[in-house]
């Protein structure tokens, strides 16, 4: 259970969580962020365009890297060498409305969350994200 989330345990066990790249892990960690800010607001009674409104302000890139800023002291030696990973990620994209140095940290963020939940770290996951939550 995460934060009110199921994860579930079928995902490959086989996977080499350590071989994939930053942007694998980002890619995966953007889904986990999505999905639990979603669970923690759908409760609250609002309208549908107003929790979209409410969830947007997590998971756009600044908040993302402001909340990264604010844990970065909390982090564990290889979770530090997984954000600087991926803060040092070239990506191919940025969007419009985002700053490229947010942007970088917001990667590193959702590759910290992808990480985490891809080598089962369900206990840490389930602290970063609610940490993550409390900080916005």
């Amino acid at each position: 259970m995460l934060g009110g989330i199921i994860i579930s345990d079928n995902h490959d066990s086989n996977l080499d969580v350590d071989s994939l790249s930053a942007l694998a892990l980002a890619f995966v960690g953007d889904s986990v962020f999505d999905l639990f800010i979603r669970t923690k607001l759908v409760g609250s009674g609002k309208k549908v365009k107003d929790l979209h409104r409410e969830a947007v302000g997590f998971v756009k890139a600044s908040e993302q890297a402001a909340i990264l800023k604010t844990l970065e002291s909390e982090l564990t030696s290889r979770e530090r060498d997984i954000v600087r990973n991926a803060r040092n990620a070239k990506v191919n994209t940025v969007p419009k409305h985002a700053d490229i140095m947010d942007y970088h940290y917001s990667t590193a963020f959702e590759a910290l969350l992808g990480y985490l939940y891809l080598s089962r770290q369900k206990q840490r996951l389930d602290e970063i994200l609610n940490k993550s939550y409390n900080k916005h």
